[in-house]
């Protein structure tokens, strides 16, 4: 089930699966054993429901049965906006392990439908290409490749894999709790690929064409951090320039903050980015605001530093001599 050039890289590399004895992760455990993929597995209790417990001992049972290392977090309780708090959690968590077990993969179980729910979600914030083009199944992340190698498959046929070789798994009823944003979207995806995966993966492999086409049209000029430089071919693509790096860097732009890049050269998103154009290059990076000392804040002027990097570039004692691009 898994492409043959991702079972090489993952055959090279020391791999982390995110698993939470769902079905996706479940099956996508099994599968890897089928093929022979050195893994270990790491797994969050977020503690909200008393089959967390078996979960648990599931994933524990399945480490010891198959000699896998397995990370347990116990997450605090989230008080508000749950979905994205735990994802921070999460990933933070897996960013630890991979950081101090010098892991070069992490693997997840996003298939098909978690695909389309993501399209269908963008598509009501209105998104753009970048955006719409979801979920790849290699990227980078942290210094490090995040693989969802089952995005081609839908969740029955996953399922069904699991009930052909008598393969326990868990259902996590939650999923069915429409206060959960996510899952408002599910009955939806799932009534679409009643009509067949295979014109969604199509149009899934276009959009990921197209994006990529948009990404050609730009370079990286210089990276350190989370400072990006970014030469463009022209100020039009400003929107998909920046759409597509903070996509990279763990962000995404709503349709809002692009619109606003249509018409302005400067722009901080999320409270988080700060993102400004100037004479033909993007910058990008963390937005602080920093008291600098005088001598400094004339280098940065001289090097013709936007105003909004230069808390970020202060604050990380970033060399600006390596940003004389003009």
């Amino acid at each position: 089930m898994i492409k043959e050039s991702t079972l090489n890289l993952l055959k090279s590399n020391k791999n982390l699966l995110a698993f939470s004895a769902g079905i996706d992760s479940s099956a996508l455990f099994f599968i890897l054993l089928e093929h022979n993929i050195n893994f270990d597995i790491a797994i969050v209790n977020y503690g909200l429901r008393e089959q967390a417990k078996e979960e648990i001992n599931y994933a524990k049972e399945l480490a010891d049965r198959y000699s896998k290392k397995i990370y347990i977090a116990n997450a605090p309780k989230f008080s508000s906006n749950f979905e994205a708090n735990a994802r921070d959690f999460r990933y933070n968590f897996f960013n630890q392990i991979i950081t101090k077990h010098n892991y070069n993969t992490l693997l997840t179980a996003h298939q098909l439908n978690d695909k389309l729910e993501w399209l269908l979600m963008q598509l009501s914030n209105g998104a753009g290409v970048v955006e719409l083009s979801g979920m790849q199944e290699i990227s980078v992340n942290n210094g490090y490749k995040l693989v969802r190698p089952l995005l081609e498959y839908t969740k029955d046929e996953l399922l069904e894999y699991l009930e052909s070789n008598n393969n326990k798994y868990f259902v996590d009823e939650s999923n069915k709790d429409t206060k959960y944003k996510r899952n408002k979207y599910r009955p939806i995806s799932n009534a679409l690929l009643e009509f067949g995966k295979n014109g969604f993966n199509k149009s899934f492999e276009i959009l990921e064409y197209e994006a990529k086409n948009l990404k050609n049209s730009y370079k990286l000029l210089f990276k350190e951090r989370e400072l990006r430089v970014i030469k463009l071919e022209n100020r039009a693509i400003l929107p998909y320039a920046t759409s597509y790096t903070l996509k990279e860097l763990g962000y995404l732009l709503s349709g809002k903050e692009r619109d606003l890049l249509k018409v302005q050269d400067s722009l901080v998103a999320g409270r988080k980015w700060a993102v400004e154009y100037s004479n033909g290059l993007l910058y990008i990076a963390p937005y602080f605001q920093s008291v600098i000392p005088k001598d400094i804040k004339e280098k940065y002027r001289i090097a013709k530093i936007p105003p909004k990097i230069r808390g970020y570039l202060f604050k990380e004692d970033i060399n600006i001599g390596h940003l004389h691009y003009h």
